[in-house]
């Protein structure tokens, strides 16, 4: 049983374990527990999977009577979670994030079921910190997150999105399908499945630049944001070597083939770049809890293998700036493309799977 949802970041790690499972055990029976208004409803059956959502919600942080609905809806799906787990009997229980994943976990380790949890950021959310208690076996993915956590519990095996993204990496692609060329050094500008206002606006400024140089740029303006750009550039000719998109197609296929990437710092876009080792400049949104997207960035930044934009200090200039010290340096970008494969995990997925099978082992000593 798998419990995990709200957003795509405790989603995708999900299934890309439960793909690698199948791989290996064909006969592999997986029932996913998400939340009644995650990107879950979606993508889940998407990949075939068999959904159940609980209605949950989370804390206000000022005093509001809304806590106490909280409170409620997460003892309510306890319950409904020990009724699921008596039915489908699973051999472990692991949580991937989001408050779904504290109910069932939680009802799973009071009725002695093997569980584990898998903590994407470098921060640890709410419920992991809850659940660190309860469960058997932690899994994380950045080391800052160890001493975060009863440290006989953890085990570093990054995040199985990265496995998932290097099976895909000598995937055959070329430029050519979105009218570039496969002999010229590749910028991709990616702000998220929904775009980025702020990212948006400084590409907007650099274009007429980005149009000058001798690199190619893709830039995903986000589905919602695709005609305020256009809108926005009315009036700019966009040179041969600039193709500006609403979202990018086959992502998967053509992030092998990018030569720096420019994007958010969210835990599965971290675990794709470092499994390819690609030189990145990370512009952190600075609208997520606990400021996590720069904890991420920095842990990259440290050790060279990525470069940081904070958002209140991006413009057109200093996005120009970082694109052309990487993108004119080859040198530049192979050594940090070298110290962003460090730091990648891309047998994540069975490194996982490792510790689900250590937690069910518990149980049975």
């Amino acid at each position: 049983m798998v419990a995990g949802g709200g957003t795509g970041g405790h989603i995708y790690p999900a299934l890309a374990l439960i793909e690698r499972l199948k791989q290996i055990e064909p006969t592999t029976q997986v029932l996913y527990i998400g939340t009644t208004r995650g990107l879950e409803n979606k993508i889940v059956p998407q990949a075939g999977l068999e959904l159940r959502t609980m209605e949950m919600q989370g804390f206000k942080r000022s005093l509001s009577v809304s806590n106490l609905k909280t409170i409620y809806l997460f003892l309510k799906s306890v319950q409904t979670a020990k009724k699921w787990l008596k039915e489908f009997q699973p051999d472990v229980v692991l949580g991937t994030g989001g408050y779904v994943s504290g109910a069932v976990l939680y009802a799973a380790a009071k009725m002695g079921i093997p569980t584990v949890i898998h903590e994407q950021n470098s921060v640890v959310g709410v419920t992991n910190k809850f659940l660190s208690k309860y469960v058997d076996e932690i899994a994380i993915s950045f080391q800052a997150a160890r001493s975060q956590f009863p440290s006989d519990k953890v085990t570093l095996t990054g995040n199985p999105r990265a496995q998932q993204v290097v099976m895909h990496e000598q995937t055959a692609y070329s430029w050519t399908a979105d009218g570039l060329q496969d002999q010229v050094p590749t910028l991709m500008i990616f702000g998220g499945s929904q775009g980025a206002p702020k990212i948006n606006q400084s590409v907007v400024e650099a274009i007429p630049e980005f149009n000058q140089r001798h690199y190619q740029v893709i830039f995903a303006t986000g589905q919602k944001r695709y005609d305020q750009v256009k809108q926005d550039l009315a009036g700019v000719t966009l040179s041969n070597n600039v193709k500006v998109v609403p979202y990018i197609e086959d992502m998967q296929k053509k992030l092998s083939h990018v030569d720096v990437l420019v994007s958010r710092a969210g835990a599965t876009t971290i675990a794709e770049v470092t499994a390819l080792g690609i030189p990145t400049i990370m512009i952190p949104s600075p609208y997520v809890t606990a400021n996590h997207q720069v904890k991420n960035a920095q842990a990259l930044v440290d050790q060279g293998a990525a470069e940081m934009i904070l958002e209140d200090q991006l413009t057109g200039k200093s996005l120009l700036d970082a694109a052309d010290r990487l993108m004119l340096d080859e040198r530049l970008r192979r050594q940090m493309a070298g110290k962003s494969a460090k730091l990648g995990h891309p047998k994540a997925a069975d490194e996982l799977i490792t510790v689900l099978n250590q937690a069910i082992q518990k149980h049975q000593k």
